[in-house]
């Protein structure tokens, strides 16, 4: 004889404003196979958790349904409660009543009547319900964090120092990210190659890291514990063992002044073979063979020869090296909107027209002017400084609908600097508004504001033309609602930031999931922040969304602590709610194996016997270790031999039978 409790919860008055929860916990005691139920203000609080437990033992229940919220907020933590009872986790159903009634209406008798048929519902769902099992798989102690800027170093750093493994993979030939290109950070004005260089050689000095530089992700497989993954190593013509770091062969190249250096954001060349910028780690050249004079004429050879240790090997071609790991962090970083659609900022055609970035490397100590802010076109000290803030940001038509959170700051950075540094100077800051969200960034605006005295006006930026030597900057003033004109010699543009061009090939070769603007999706905003929908893979910094730099940082920490508990274990459980085949029925058509977004399906060979011979036929096999319970094989299935375990057909017949009475 089945057993049901019922368990309404009042959420404090998230449901019980628009829901009369009483009535519906009267509703159910009439529900057929339940034996109890009742309402609380708070059922996910421990006295609500201990009510549950008592009253499976005094009640004999054997199955439990609780309306609440979202099962993605509270099943687990149901789960486990009903676990101490002695029952089965999976004997748990919840109804949402909360998210899918009482936050989505207003009327209480109509709300009230669909939380009662919510509830009938899953207690017909809960009948059908089965204790369901968790396999364990082994876990690899091994980590890899994808993308060498601060975040992925700080994650590998920390992941290092808890004793594992770590290779940190970096397709740039060096790692350091946007933040080694960077001249000073806000608030606190301190210099960033200072905080940064450090963590660099700590990276490349710590016995537990292998950095892994000048290499990109070819292909993932495997599963949680268990990943497979194929890095490609590009070739550098380059033998790191033999090289010295001494820089005769790019100090010789003849190619210097003909290769924008893409370090320097285009504002000064580099030559073929080259490091990216003096602190480089590693500090070990590359050879780019598209501009290199012997791979594209064949001839040259300059840098071999030069070479005192003959580390020079122009025969060095790509290699393919495939590794397990246990878990994956995903640090790929961001980059700049491509500003080029905003033709009336004249960007591109006039010289002096800069972004933001390319202003860091003109006040950087180590940048093309060595820290002296100069106009791209003639090398004159600009006394007149414009910046456009929401280039790109907060833009539905022509950029990106969010803001990306950092541009406020660094621009109140970069004007300060020009008043610092250039004499009787001036800095305007068109903006749409200023936000300031961060320990210390409202008083540095101000201090920009009332101390350096730049001028904040209020509105955008509609034309950029030039007359002689001057930027004619027009826009408006929204709050003296007129036009203004303002004649520049720098115009400098915060631009948004944007994921990496290839974001979206990334996450589909892990596998795990992006938004409509290509950032990685994580498992929820509040409760699993740095997780993704694939178990042990995880996200750190600006590839998951716009992050300044101690946001990066702190993503990048419970990324790693996230990494270091699964570590820890020599194996872990899986989902037990994941798809299971009916090999009686399954007609190995494949159809479900290129619909599953995990990769977690295959095709293998299954020998029957058939009366005196055997026979081979074609089924679908599951990876318990890769499925995430997603059903989308179930629904796809032509021969219905796929069922999802916990949400099977019958289950979900009995839920729709049940609306329907």
């Amino acid at each position: 004889m089945k057993r049901t409790g019922v368990f309404i919860c009042h959420c404090g008055t998230n449901i019980s404003q628009t829901v009369d929860c009483g009535g519906v916990a009267e509703a159910a005691k009439d529900l057929p196979g339940v034996a109890y139920s009742t309402d609380y203000k708070y059922m996910c609080s421990d006295p609500g958790q201990n009510m549950i437990i008592d009253a499976i033992k005094e009640h004999n229940l054997d199955r439990i349904v609780v309306a609440s919220c979202s099962p993605r907020m509270h099943e687990p933590t149901f789960r486990k409660c009903i676990a101490k009872a002695g029952l089965n986790p999976y004997m748990v159903e919840m109804a949402n009543i909360r998210e899918h009634c009482s936050w989505v209406h207003s009327d209480k008798a109509k709300a009230t009547a669909k939380a009662t048929d919510l509830v009938r519902m899953a207690t017909a769902k809960a009948m059908k319900n089965v204790p369901l099992q968790k396999s364990t798989i082994s876990i690899h102690k091994r980590a890899l964090v994808i993308g060498g800027g601060i975040a992925g170093i700080q994650a590998a750093l920390d992941i290092a120092d808890a004793g594992y493994t770590v290779d940190l993979l970096e397709r740039e030939a060096s790692i350091g990210g946007k933040m080694a290109q960077i001249d000073k950070t806000f608030p606190t004005m301190d210099c960033s190659a200072c905080i940064l260089t450090p963590k660099m050689v700590d990276a490349s000095q710590h016995p537990n890291i292998n950095i892994i530089a000048y290499s990109e992700v070819e292909k993932v497989d495997g599963y949680v514990g268990n990943f497979d993954v194929t890095i490609k190593r590009k070739a550098t013509s380059v033998d790191p063992v033999k090289c010295t770091g001494c820089g005769a062969c790019y100090n010789k190249c003849p190619n210097k002044k003909k290769i924008p250096s893409e370090f320097e954001c285009g504002m000064t060349t580099r030559t073929a073979i080259y490091v990216p910028f003096p602190q480089a780690v590693p500090n070990k050249p590359v050879i780019d063979r598209e501009h290199c004079t012997y791979f594209t004429k064949g001839k040259c050879k300059i840098c071999s020869t030069v070479c005192p240790t003959g580390a020079i090997n122009y025969e060095d071609q790509d290699e393919f090296v495939t590794i397990r790991y246990g878990a994956i962090v995903v640090a790929t970083g961001f980059d700049l909107f491509d500003h080029s659609v905003y033709g009336e900022y004249g960007y591109g055609k006039y010289p002096d027209v800069i972004t933001g970035l390319q202003f860091e490397r003109l006040v950087n100590a180590s940048g093309p002017t060595m820290g002296h802010i100069q106009r791209p076109s003639d090398g004159e000290e600009p006394k007149n400084v414009v910046f456009i803030k929401c280039v790109g940001s907060r833009d539905e038509k022509k950029g990106k609908k969010y803001c990306s959170k950092a541009c406020c700051m660094y621009t109140a950075k970069h004007a300060t600097m020009v008043r610092d540094k250039i004499k009787d100077s001036n800095a305007v800051i068109f903006y749409m508004d200023v936000r300031t969200a961060g320990k210390g960034y409202e008083e540095f605006y101000l201090r920009a504001n009332d101390e350096y005295g730049v001028d904040y006006v209020r509105g955008r930026v509609s034309r950029i033309y030039q007359e002689g030597k001057k930027l004619i900057v027009k826009g408006e003033d929204t709050l003296m609602d007129k036009a203004v004109t303002v004649e520049a010699d720098l115009v400098v543009l915060a631009t948004a930031m944007v994921p990496q061009a290839d974001a979206g090939d990334l996450a589909r070769k892990v596998g795990f999931s992006y938004d409509q603007d290509n950032f990685f999706t994580e498992a929820h905003p509040k409760l699993r922040p740095v997780d993704t929908f694939t178990a042990g893979v995880f996200l750190a910094g600006a590839c998951q969304g716009p992050k300044d730099i101690p946001d990066s940082v702190s993503q990048a920490g419970a990324a790693a602590s996230k990494v270091i508990g699964l570590l820890s274990k020599d194996e872990m459980d899986t989902e037990a709610i994941v798809a299971a085949v009916d090999t009686d029925r399954c007609s190995g058509c494949g159809f479900c194996v290129n619909v599953c977004p995990y990769h977690a399906l295959e095709l293998v060979d299954l020998t029957e016997r058939c009366g005196c011979n055997n026979v081979t036929r074609q089924v679908v096999q599951v990876n318990r270790g890769l499925c995430q319970g997603c059903g989308a094989c179930t629904v796809n299935c032509r021969s219905n031999a796929l069922d999802l375990m916990g949400y099977t057909n019958e289950q979900i017949l009995a839920e729709v039978d049940a609306l329907c009475l």
